[in-house]
């Protein structure tokens, strides 16, 4: 249950974040793991609360779904930054605080005095100052570089990975990744160097400010593509369902017996990989009709095929082939789902194409305690649940605040 009591990781930190899509889920983040994070909106609520869609027929700046998801276990305070007695209460709340996470444009809180540079520093000369502040500033490049206006869309543009997401047919433009990752990725380097500089103070006493770069983030975060071309001057290339890479690969997607899709990722290639595999193709009584019968024996003396180097290896190409060759022929007689469970329990990565209802609903995810009822006053709405687990310590969220729900918070 989302609302099972004990300490979490992060009790007794409190973090202080300017309302901004684009370091709300870094808010989130420490907030479902304890950290008591305080919201700062302006007057009339943070942006967050417009989006669409809402809980109910008409918009309701309490019903926003997009405000709901990314504001859970956080407290929301109504502060004026550019009145003199808003940027005393703000002030006055950063003196409690152990950190600030906040994106806003750049030179905004140095004009008003709300700054790293008033409010925090770890020099001897702080004074008044708190020292122990950790400051996590979110731009676009960083807090010497230009600030351009960004979304979630030109941030993944800019910084690549968009150019490797789409399909095999290139005729088709590349694909947007859904669900905010140019932003997330920026929050998520946002919590590690945060964490990092929360043991670094346990040592020094001091805090520090720390910038992130969403472009950055984004740019060390598409895999091979950034690497290969600084090295190489290569393109990778957009690949259905896979790694995007200089050649084409072959393709992983099948379609089963029950019309479903599957991706099936990478084929064995240890010995024991195609030992496992050969086994389940018998046990579900398939071997005798099974054309690949003897190659996945012979896969059976490797200890590993160097996929990187197959034109080299005419007989290793083979058997790799044969395994791939045997999922696609179980893929013929299995429902989606059925071979996803095999491939799974034997070993072989694979993945089942959902739909967000169906994943949410998936017996792996609901065993995890994926799905969680967040209580809303009396009503249980179900969210996504904890992306980590820790074994000693639990993961609970509670609502999303209501706007300026803790203004009381300010008169500490």
């Amino acid at each position: 249950m989302a609302g099972a009591g004990g300490a979490r990781p992060l009790d007794g930190l409190r973090v202080v974040e300017l309302t901004s899509q684009r370091c709300t889920l870094a808010g989130k983040l420490l907030a479902d793991m304890g950290a008591d994070v305080i919201v700062v909106e302006p007057p009339g609520g943070s942006p967050m609360r417009g989006h669409e869609p809402f809980a109910g027929d008409q918009p309701d700046p309490e019903g926003a779904l997009w405000w709901w998801h990314y504001n859970t276990s956080k407290r929301s305070v109504v502060v004026d930054l550019d009145s003199a007695a808003g940027a005393a209460d703000f002030r006055r709340l950063v003196s409690t605080a152990d950190a600030v996470i906040e994106a806003e444009p750049l030179g905004r809180l140095d004009a008003l005095g709300l700054d790293w540079g008033q409010l925090g520093g770890a020099t001897a000369d702080a004074g008044g100052r708190n020292r122990r502040l950790i400051w996590v500033s979110i731009t676009h490049n960083g807090r010497d570089r230009p600030d351009p206006p960004a979304t979630d869309l030109t941030v993944l543009a800019e910084g690549g990975p968009v150019w490797s997401c789409g399909y095999d047919d290139h005729t088709i433009p590349p694909v947007r990744g859904g669900g905010n990752q140019g932003l997330h990725m920026a929050s998520q380097y946002a919590v590690v160097t945060l964490m990092a500089a929360l043991m670094w103070r346990e040592h020094s006493g001091r805090g520090q400010l720390i910038e992130v770069s969403m472009l950055a983030a984004a740019n060390a975060t598409c895999e091979f593509a950034t690497y290969f071309w600084l090295n190489q001057q290569i393109d990778v290339q957009r690949q259905t369902g896979r790694h995007a890479l200089p050649q084409i690969s072959e393709p992983t997607q099948v379609q089963c017996a029950d019309g479903r899709w599957l991706n099936t990722g990478v084929p064995p290639r240890r010995g024991p990989e195609f030992a496992a595999l050969a086994t389940w193709v018998t046990e579900l009584g398939l071997m005798e009709e099974c054309p690949y019968a003897e190659l996945l024996r012979l896969g059976e003396s490797y200890e590993q095929i160097d996929i990187l180097h197959l034109d080299a290896d005419p007989l290793g190409a083979e058997v790799f082939g044969a395994g791939r060759d045997t999922v696609n022929f179980l893929a013929e007689r299995l429902g989606a789902h059925e071979l996803f469970v095999g491939l799974q329990s034997i070993g072989l990565a694979c993945g089942i194409v959902y739909s967000p209802e169906e994943m949410l609903a998936d017996e792996h995810f609901v065993t995890r305690g994926f799905p969680v009822e967040i209580d809303h006053d009396g009503t249980a709405v179900t969210y996504p649940g904890a992306p980590y687990k820790f074994s000693a310590t639990p993961w609970r969220a509670t609502r999303a605040p209501r706007l300026g729900e803790h203004q009381e918070l300010l008169a500490e």
